[in-house]
């Protein structure tokens, strides 16, 4: 796989079997209860893609990729040097 640059990240947190983001990229909502589930982010660490739509604004992440805190997606979703 090609490397996602770090810009198109977005982290996300587990609470139970309930996925958040604490911010969301496109409308700044605060503490996002997604509809994914944490099978759905193992899933993802084996390369499987998935559509996030978000609840708050629905606006569309592509997922790619995740990790144990970031979601690897198809656009960059923070500015370039953003660590957060």
């Amino acid at each position: 796989m090609e490397l996602i640059p770090f810009e198109n990240t977005w982290p996300y947190e587990k609470l139970g079997n309930d996925i958040y983001i604490e911010k969301c990229p496109y409308c700044s909502e605060d503490h996002v209860l997604t509809d994914l589930k944490v099978d759905d982010v193992e899933e993802m660490k084996d390369e499987v893609k998935k559509l996030l739509v978000m609840p708050c604004c629905h606006a569309n992440m592509t997922i790619i990729q995740a990790d144990d805190d970031y979601f690897w997606t198809t656009e960059p979703l923070r500015k370039r040097g953003d660590k957060r």
